[in-house]
């Protein structure tokens, strides 16, 4: 048993099968610094110091956070290009040892690859632990002023405008505080985009969290759009959720809103809920209606 599965199985965090079987690595999803190299766990470094083998999304930027560390373990690429082939090499190795996931930066299958290795390396029953850390959404939400109770991370902007304020459009009505990434070539479009489909909302837009030039802008969303003339670096962008309530009756649009939720992976159970929140309406009437509609 290694070191790592031995210290999971004297916390109970293994299943029994895996305590039985020592050959079968685990697989440790290490999130890394954001920016700053300062911002990681001493478990990160434990782990990425006994791992035989570390999967990077980006080997030269993994490489210099090892170096700053004195950290010399073996490092294989695994970027969504070459992921169909190098997962099942990843199982194979998995199958006699540990593997660490990291991504180019932060928590690792947050918009990036690793959601594919995770899910593949739980359906052949390898043990998966994460080692929690640096995350750009959770640093965004935090600092943005917004509320931070119940939030809705919608990931990687679409390209397009069309495609940008259709997801924005969708998004209108929920109460929660929205979170998006967005590159610096596109971020001004999608502001005037997010403008366009939500109005007036309070904002704050990221830049460079935790690096030297790190931006914090926090305003509305036309008062975004018009500061953000020159973007350098990767953004996120936290805005404001829905703050009125609809009127109650308004039957119809509760079950266009289930009806897009239900679009958008919800559950129905879920998507009714919300529904019947933003509405004012009881979930029983807009679940029966949803029933009668044939939906």
């Amino acid at each position: 048993m290694t070191r790592l599965n031995a210290e999971l199985a004297f916390t109970g965090a293994l299943p029994c099968s895996r305590q039985d079987n020592a050959a079968m690595g685990t697989l440790y999803i290490v999130s890394t610094p954001i920016g700053n190299l300062e911002d990681i766990t001493l478990r990160a470094l434990r782990i990425l110091r006994e791992a035989p083998l570390i999967a990077a999304e980006d080997t030269r930027t993994t490489r210099h956070l090892l170096d700053r560390h004195g950290i010399a373990t073996p490092l294989t690429a695994y970027t969504d290009h070459n992921k169909r082939t190098r997962i099942p090499i990843l199982l194979a190795h998995l199958e006699t040892g540990d593997l660490a996931l990291v991504s180019e930066a932060g928590t690792p299958a947050i918009s990036d690859p690793g959601d594919d290795l995770i899910a593949a390396a739980l359906a052949h029953g390898h043990a998966v632990v994460a080692a929690p850390g640096a995350s750009a959404v959770l640093t965004a939400l935090v600092t943005s002023g917004l509320p931070a109770r119940r939030f809705l991370y919608v990931g990687f902007l679409p390209r397009t405008s069309g495609e940008r304020r259709k997801l924005f459009a969708s998004l209108a009505r929920l109460p929660y505080t929205l979170i998006a990434y967005e590159s610096p070539h596109r971020v001004r479009a999608a502001l005037a985009d997010a403008v366009a489909e939500l109005g007036e909302r309070k904002c704050a837009v990221a830049r460079e969290l935790t690096k030297l030039h790190e931006e914090i802008f926090r305003g509305t969303l036309p008062e975004a759009a018009a500061h953000i003339t020159a973007p350098r670096g990767e953004f996120t962008l936290v805005i404001e959720g829905a703050t009125g309530v609809e009127p109650a009756g308004d039957l119809d649009g509760a079950l266009g809103d289930v009806a897009r939720l239900c679009g958008a992976g919800y559950t129905t159970r879920d998507a009714v809920a919300e529904a019947a929140l933003v509405h004012n309406l009881p979930r029983k009437q807009v679940y029966d209606a949803w029933l009668r509609a044939g939906r």
